[in-house]
């Protein structure tokens, strides 16, 4: 078979033979004539229209805009039971929330105060039975959520970060949750599900411990006044009621607070559960099967306490205590069968060479034993070393401290 040849085309340029005389006015065939230094018809009239096209699309976008950030202060989503909040967006002065009604927020124009120009006006004929995740991501307004008889179900993350919030309220007819002084509960009592980041001003106001300078921030006590021991067993203290079995996600995240007690009973404390607590020095567990009152009023209320986490907890999550430098003790029971990733993290640090923190952590079991748990990256805290992290020791076969 032979080659078909290439054949090359070679296309020759194309000249214009345009006089000179006519180079700004020569017209091409099929093509308008060049416009050069000739005046549009209408020019005017068409530069007005022009104008005026582009105040209305302005007009009608910012219209459009305030109508979607008044109409979005609330998002939901249609279930199977009902409605649920999946987006609450504060009109920045809102600082309660009713969680019962999908609503919307209608605005009054003539009315210039902020505080007090909108009416959340609320659907009756569409319940919410429940709330998303994140639904109210780092609110800083929202002081007081009020739960309603109809709500089925509260993602454990719906409230994280809410750093205003005080109390959750439950209505006492719903057959799913409660609270108990404005914490939310299962309504079995057997899983703490979140106690507000701001829930120490209200029990700072409830045992008259609560001072505001004149910006209206709350004054923290200090640690030489004279009431300052009773203001952290008021305040800073909080004892988990004997019947909790488990501790939810985030159920403790950024409190203030100091000290914990937690019952024998207690079996999971789950991812986040402690999260990020500055302040707390001290976990405790007692053994009484009795204790609904969540006030501290003293360890011989709570029966026999010990130190740090209870017998009987089968599971620690990820990052369950993670950023607590104030802690200084951690055993962790025989019982216990798994340990998420970063558990203890960031508990120890380095201050004038020295460590701090949770320098050693003691297991009950032995290192035999203690081998076929679960436990996931870097749950032990870690600290520089040379140039590497090094993780804190572990002590076997450890016997619980006093105190």
């Amino acid at each position: 078979m032979s080659k078909k040849e290439k054949k090359i085309i070679v296309e020759e340029p194309i000249h214009l033979d345009i006089p000179e005389d006519e180079i700004w006015t020569y017209r091409v065939e099929g093509l308008a004539a060049p416009h050069i230094n000739k005046p549009y018809k209408h020019f005017g009239l068409k530069k007005v229209i022009f104008a005026v096209v582009i105040i209305i699309a302005v007009s009608i976008s910012c219209y459009f805009s305030v109508r979607t950030v008044q109409k979005d202060t609330f998002e939901y989503e249609q279930t199977e039971i009902g409605y649920e909040l999946s987006k609450f967006s504060n009109t920045g002065y809102m600082t309660t929330l009713d969680i019962d009604f999908v609503s919307s927020v209608e605005y009054d124009r003539e009315n210039a105060d902020v505080n007090t120009n909108f009416e959340v006006i609320k659907d009756e004929t569409k319940k919410v039975t429940s709330v998303g995740a994140y639904a109210l991501n780092c609110d800083e307004k929202i002081k007081v959520i009020n739960i309603s008889a109809d709500v089925d179900y509260v993602d454990p993350k719906a409230f994280y970060s809410c750093w205003a919030l005080r109390q959750i309220e439950v209505d006492e007819n719903n057959p799913n949750y409660c609270d108990v002084e404005g914490v939310l509960y299962s309504k079995d009592m057997k899983t703490l599900i979140c106690r507000p980041c701001d829930h120490d001003t209200y029990l700072a106001e409830k045992y008259g411990h609560a001072k505001y300078d004149e910006n209206g921030y709350r004054i923290e006590p200090a640690a030489e006044d004279a009431n300052y021991e009773q203001y952290v067993k008021d305040v800073l203290t909080y004892v988990v009621p004997s019947s909790v079995e488990t501790v939810g996600q985030l159920s403790f995240n950024y409190a203030n607070m100091k000290a914990v007690y937690l019952p024998e009973g207690l079996k999971t404390i789950e991812t986040l559960g402690f999260f990020e607590i500055p302040l707390l020095e001290s976990v405790k567990s007692y053994k009484s099967d009795a204790v609904t009152d969540t006030h501290f009023t003293g360890e011989e209320a709570l029966g026999e306490v010990y130190n740090s986490l209870p017998d009987g907890l089968e599971y620690i999550g990820s990052d369950a205590f993670s950023y607590n430098q104030a802690m200084t003790y951690v055993f962790i029971p025989e019982s216990v069968t798994y340990i998420g990733h970063h558990a203890f993290w960031d508990t120890v640090y380095k201050a004038d060479g020295t460590l701090k923190g949770v320098t050693v952590i003691n297991v009950e079991a032995s290192e035999e034993k203690f081998d076929e748990i679960h436990t996931g990256n870097s749950w032990r805290p870690q600290y520089d070393y040379l140039l590497f992290k090094k993780s804190v020791g572990i002590n076997y076969s450890s016997v619980r401290t006093e105190g």
